[in-house]
């Protein structure tokens, strides 16, 4: 019996081979696993050029929330007298520069990934999402290295914490994501207006500022603390303090649960209108 021969028909010559992001956010979340190896190289190529060719190196690290500690121990400890909810205030006050710290680095990282890496965005396709969350990886380095501070100073001033340091990565899960929320914002808005970049570091300075960090948030009045919560920050500062102090009136519930949900709300908005800007970056940026 003679065997049948199909025959291919040849594509036309105008045809044209589009490769672009899946349509569905289930196919967009898979192309993030692909590209994962590149996550690992953007995020070790940022540790090495924040570290490389630095005269003191990773002391960075360690000589500004220090030092910042210093400073708001002699302000608010010494000179105001503020209460430390019975803890040395050093501690009180360095148990929320970690997460400050960790949250300011991770958003200013997040805010300017895209310019920094705008070379690389306009000529080859990937989910855009791998640049943003490789930055903040370096946060979390300067946050592993300043948590060494902590440790010196509960042991100079013997201060044993309690079982709640065990829920400690539950807040540093929590103050990564409203840095990514806040910074996935800037992120976009920063390819778009170029004038966003000088609004990051105003936020960071001004946040410091209306932020529980060099004082307890114990010390505002019952009737505004709801609304002193607006501040995601407060929320995630008073569970620092809460795990690491293990201080039961270091935490103000009500308060944090509404931290809390402004960060899911940021950070889902933020993904929202990341994925939004995204096809239009190469274009503009």
């Amino acid at each position: 019996m003679p065997k049948l021969k199909l025959k291919r028909r040849p594509a036309p010559a105008d045809a044209e081979l589009v490769i672009e992001a899946g349509r569905t956010e289930k196919n967009y979340w898979q192309d993030i696993w692909r590209y994962r190896e590149l996550f690992y190289f953007l995020a070790w190529r940022d540790i090495l050029v924040r570290y490389k060719q630095t005269a003191i190196g990773v002391g960075w690290a360690l000589i500004r929330p220090f030092l910042t500690m210093v400073v708001f121990t002699v302000v608010f400890g010494r000179l105001a007298k503020l209460p430390s909810d019975g803890v040395p205030y050093p501690i009180l006050v360095f148990s929320a520069m970690l997460p400050w710290q960790l949250f300011s680095t991770a958003l200013t990282e997040c805010s300017n990934s895209l310019i920094a890496n705008a070379n690389l965005l306009s000529k080859v396709y990937f989910p855009r999402l791998v640049v943003p969350t490789s930055a903040v990886v370096v946060s979390f380095v300067d946050f592993a290295i300043s948590g060494l501070i902590l440790v010196a100073l509960m042991a100079w001033f013997v201060y044993i914490p309690s079982w709640r340091i065990v829920t400690l990565p539950i807040f540093v899960l929590i103050a990564l994501a409203a840095s990514m929320g806040v910074g996935l914002w800037m992120a976009s808005l920063n390819v778009q207006y170029r004038d966003f970049r000088y609004i990051v570091p105003f936020l960071v300075q001004f946040g410091l500022y209306i932020s529980p960090v060099g004082f307890s948030s114990n010390i505002v009045p019952e009737q505004w603390r709801l609304l002193y919560s607006l501040n995601p920050m407060v929320g995630v500062i008073d569970g620092f303090r809460w795990a690491i102090l293990g201080n039961e009136s270091s935490i103000y519930w009500p308060g944090f649960a509404l931290s809390v949900s402004l960060v899911l709300l940021l950070l889902v908005s933020g993904i929202w209108y990341f994925r939004k800007m995204e096809r239009t970056f190469a274009d503009v940026i």
